[in-house]
C-alpha cells in the first residue's frame, strides 16, 4: 500500500463529502433537490455532463476495448461524438419543456403508460450503469490496498459511500462537485501522456510492439461490430436522462445550448486521451495481472507506469470520475420513482420535506440494487453496452420523436417502448441461440432491438389516432 495513494483517494473522498454536506442547508423544495433550482451556468453544465458521461463505460470499458483491439475502440466513443453533435440542437427545446424527468416528457407529449414503461427502462438502463462504477472503484480500491481490500469488499465500500454522497444533496452537490472533478480528470490524463509515451517508446516503438492492427479505422473488428459499439453508444447519448436532467436543470435556454459545445469539445479531447493511454499501456504493460484484467488498465498505469505524484493524482482522478459517474446514474432513477411514481401516484399532494425523504430513500434501495448485479458481473464492456442497448432501443427513438415527429402518437410510443425493451432482455435468452443461425443469434441486441421499437412506432403511430394539439403544445420549436 503506497501511503501517497491512500492519502489521494481519502482526500477526495473528503472532498466530496464536504461539498455535499455544506450544500445540505440549500436544499429545501423538490426542485432544488432534483434540478439544483435551475440555476446551473453553462461552465457548470459543461463539466457535470462531461462527468456523468466519462466513466467505468469509458474508463475501464472502452480501456479494456482499447487494451484488446488498439484504437478500433474509438468506435464505441465516435457514436457518442455523434450524439453530441445532434444534441446540439435538441439542448434548447429540453431547457424549454423544463420539468422533472423524461417519464415527465412522454406523459406530456404521449399518455401516462409511455411514463411507466418509461420508469421501468430508466431502472434497467441506469442501475446496470451504476453496477459497474462500483465494479471499477472497487478495482481501484483493491489496487492501492491489495492486501486489506478484495474486490468485492471494494464494491461494498463504494457502493456505500456513493449512497452516502448522492442521498445528502441530490443534484446540487453532484453538479458542483463535478466541476472539481472534470478539471483534475482532464489535467491528469493529458500530463499522462508524455510520460506513459516515452516509457512505450514513442509511436515507433509503439507500432513497432502492437499488431499493425491496433492502428487501423477497425482494426481486427468487422464493420458490423463497430457499428454494434458504436450505435448505442450514440442512441444512449440521444435519449440520456441524465442529460436532459442536467438541461432541465440550466439557467436558460442558451447555458443549455453553450454547455453543449464545451461537452463536445471535452468528450472528443478525453475519451481520445483515454484510449491513447490504454494503447500505450497495452506496449508497456503487455503481460502479467493487468492483460487478464484489462479493465483496470489505466489504475495499474498510474500505480506502475507514472511519477508517483502524478500517478497518485490519475488514480484520483479515475476514482473521482467513477464515483462521479454512479452518483449521477444512481440519482437519476431515483429521480424517476419519486417524481413518475410516489408524487405521480401515490402522494401527489406530499409536501417537499415528504418529497426529499422519500428522495432518499430511494437513493439507497437502488443502490442496493446496483451493488447486487455488481457483484454479479464479469464484464464491464459487456454489461455496458446491455445497459446501453435498453435505452437505446426502447426511450431514445420516442424521445426524438416526441421533439421532431408530429404524427408519433401514444399508441405508437408505448408499444415501442415495450417492443425495444423486450426484445434486448429476450435476445439473450437460451431460445434466441437454439432457434436462430450463430451468426444471428451472436449478434448484439442493438440492431433488432432497434428494428422492432422503429417499427412499432412508425407503423402504430400511422395507423392509429394522431396525438392532440395539446400534446404538441409544450415541444413546439417556437
Amino acid at each position: 500500500m503506497s501511503p501517497l495513494y491512500a492519502g489521494v483517494l481519502g482526500a477526495i473522498v473528503v472532498t466530496l463529502l464536504v461539498v455535499s454536506f455544506s450544500r445540505i442547508h440549500k436544499v429545501k423544495t423538490k426542485a432544488d433537490y432534483l434540478v439544483a433550482s435551475r440555476s446551473l451556468s453553462a461552465f457548470v453544465l459543461v463539466f457535470t455532463l462531461l462527468s456523468s458521461w466519462i466513466g467505468s463505460g469509458s474508463l475501464l470499458g472502452g480501456a479494456e476495448n482499447a487494451y484488446r483491439h488498439g484504437f478500433a475502440a474509438l468506435w464505441q466513443a465516435g457514436g457518442g461524438w455523434i450524439g453530441l453533435l445532434l444534441i446540439y440542437f435538441i439542448a434548447p427545446r429540453a431547457r424549454r419543456f423544463a420539468q422533472f424527468t423524461i417519464p415527465d416528457l412522454l406523459e406530456a407529449r404521449y399518455n401516462q403508460a409511455a411514463r411507466v414503461l418509461g420508469v421501468i427502462a430508466v431502472l434497467f438502463t441506469y442501475t446496470a450503469i451504476t453496477s459497474y462504477q462500483l465494479i471499477g472503484g472497487g478495482d481501484i480500491l483493491h489496487l492501492v490496498f491489495p492486501t486489506v481490500i478484495s474486490p468485492d469488499l471494494g464494491k461494498y465500500l463504494i457502493a456505500a459511500f456513493v449512497i452516502v454522497f448522492t442521498a445528502v444533496a441530490g443534484m446540487s452537490s453532484v453538479a458542483y462537485m463535478d466541476v472539481f472533478i472534470g478539471l483534475l480528470a482532464t489535467f491528469t490524463l493529458l500530463l499522462a501522456y508524455p510520460f506513459l509515451l516515452h516509457a512505450a517508446g514513442g509511436w515507433s516503438g509503439a507500432m513497432h510492439a502492437l499488431p499493425h492492427s491496433h492502428f487501423e479505422v477497425l482494426g481486427d473488428l468487422t464493420l458490423i461490430q463497430g457499428l454494434e459499439l458504436a450505435v448505442p453508444t450514440c442512441l444512449l447519448m440521444l435519449g440520456n436522462q441524465a442529460m436532459y436532467q442536467k438541461f432541465f436543470s440550466a439557467k436558460s435556454e442558451k447555458d443549455a445550448r453553450n454547455a453543449v459545445i464545451g461537452w463536445i469539445v471535452g468528450t472528443i479531447v478525453l475519451e481520445t486521451i483515454i484510449v491513447t493511454l490504454a494503447v500505450l499501456g497495452s506496449v508497456v504493460f503487455p503481460t502479467g495481472e493487468v492483460s487478464q484484467h484489462p479493465r483496470e488498465i489505466l489504475a495499474y498505469t498510474a500505480l506502475h507506469g507514472l511519477p508517483a505524484v502524478l500517478g497518485a493524482l490519475l488514480m484520483g482522478a479515475v476514482f473521482a470520475k467513477i464515483i462521479s459517474t454512479a452518483n449521477n446514474f444512481l440519482f437519476s432513477p431515483a429521480t424517476n420513482l419519486v417524481n413518475d411514481v410516489f408524487v405521480r401516484y401515490i402522494s401527489p399532494k406530499s409536501s417537499d420535506k415528504q418529497v426529499l425523504i422519500v428522495s432518499r430513500l430511494m437513493v439507497v434501495l437502488l443502490g442496493v440494487w446496483a451493488l447486487y448485479q455488481a457483484l454479479h458481473t464479469e464484464s464491464v464492456l459487456r454489461k455496458t453496452l446491455y445497459a446501453y442497448t435498453i435505452y437505446s432501443a426502447a426511450l431514445t427513438p420516442v424521445i426524438l420523436a416526441a421533439f421532431y415527429w408530429k404524427r408519433a402518437n401514444a399508441a405508437g410510443a408505448v408499444s415501442a417502448i415495450a417492443a425495444g425493451t423486450f426484445m434486448t432482455v429476450f435476445w439473450d435468452s437460451p431460445f434466441i441461440h437454439h432457434h436462430l443461425p450463430a451468426i444471428i443469434a451472436e449478434r448484439d441486441a442493438i440492431f433488432p432491438s432497434l428494428v422492432a421499437s422503429l417499427l412499432c412506432l412508425v407503423v402504430i403511430s400511422l395507423v392509429t389516432k394522431p396525438p392532440r394539439p395539446e400534446q404538441l403544445a409544450k415541444l413546439r420549436a417556437d
